[in-house]
């Protein structure tokens, strides 16, 4: 079998700014639940069998604790962010597995549901569905754990990783925090750029494995010198950069692949598109279960 672990947040955020509004008669806006749902039902249409969908269901995590820069609800359109209930309550109905995040992150739950379902010898593939760079580090040597870009409709496998990146999927959290990811809040070490820091990770695979002095590198990198010196300088930061972009496997999510099973939407999703002026996504759930059952 193949699952496919899909970030919630990801697709709402991605149909908010994509699809016109759209504000039923009770007032609501509810254009980006509906098309996440739809983004949804497409999946399972084209054949997904076993699902789980994380998200943030507060968008603030532990890791706010750590670092007070890091990402926060702030900024969020509240038309947006008050989709988000809605979107996990559509999600329920059409009979999906849902991760809702509390203390931890959407992708912290896609990290630990595909380290969970990789476990499982029936499982041929996992495929973690955003285009978030995080989830990079999840990718399998073996090819068992990929990363799916489905907008954009490209699978990255352990190669793909490396010839995007420049490193390892291992190296991922070292690169995010040298470089920063401007979408968690991480700022990055000054200096330090995609291609120096790849160049510099594909030799040592780790921050705490590079030397203090550009002396010891057996590597040739422009403007050695000073990258070390920065390094030196602020290699407390980058730790704490690489622990923040490090996914958390512990996050809870399902016990096994068999509660990832999709077997059909529930009575009341008939309802619930009713009343987003979008009945017809009730009714493509309940043909494709009639077709599958």
């Amino acid at each position: 079998m193949e699952v496919h672990l899909v970030d919630g947040t990801y697709e709402l955020f991605r149909h908010h700014f994509a699809v016109p509004s759209h504000v039923t008669d009770e007032g609501v806006e509810v254009a980006a639940a509906r098309g996440a749902l739809g983004s949804m039902i497409r999946l399972l249409e084209a054949g997904a069998t076993h699902v789980g969908v994380a998200t943030d269901r507060v968008i603030d995590s532990f890791r706010n604790r750590l670092f007070d820069g890091y990402k926060t609800g702030e900024g969020t359109p509240p038309e947006l962010f008050a989709q988000f209930a809605l979107f996990e309550a559509l999600l329920d109905a059409a009979g999906f597995t849902v991760f809702p995040m509390v203390e931890h992150e959407a992708d912290d739950a896609m990290g630990a549901a595909a380290a969970r379902a990789a476990a499982d010898q029936r499982v041929e593939r996992v495929l973690i569905c955003t285009p978030d760079k995080d989830l990079a580090q999840c990718v399998s040597a073996d090819a068992r754990i990929v990363q799916f870009d489905r907008r954009r409709e490209i699978v990255y496998d352990w190669d793909g990783v490396v010839d995007k990146f420049g490193v390892t999927p291992p190296s991922i959290p070292d690169w995010l925090a040298l470089v920063g990811d401007s979408a968690d809040g991480i700022p990055g070490i000054a200096g330090w750029g995609a291609r120096s820091s790849a160049t510099v990770l594909s030799r040592y695979g780790h921050i705490d494995h590079i030397p203090d002095s550009h002396d010891d590198w057996d590597i040739k990198v422009r403007g050695a010198e000073r990258l070390a010196g920065t390094l030196v300088e602020h290699r407390s930061d980058a730790l704490l950069y690489r622990r923040l972009a490090t996914l958390d496997l512990r996050a809870p999510v399902m016990a096994d692949v068999d509660e990832l099973h999709w077997t059909g939407p529930l009575d009341h999703l008939v309802t619930m598109c009713t009343h987003l002026d979008a009945p017809r996504l009730a009714a493509r759930a309940r043909k494709l279960a009639e077709t599958r059952n």
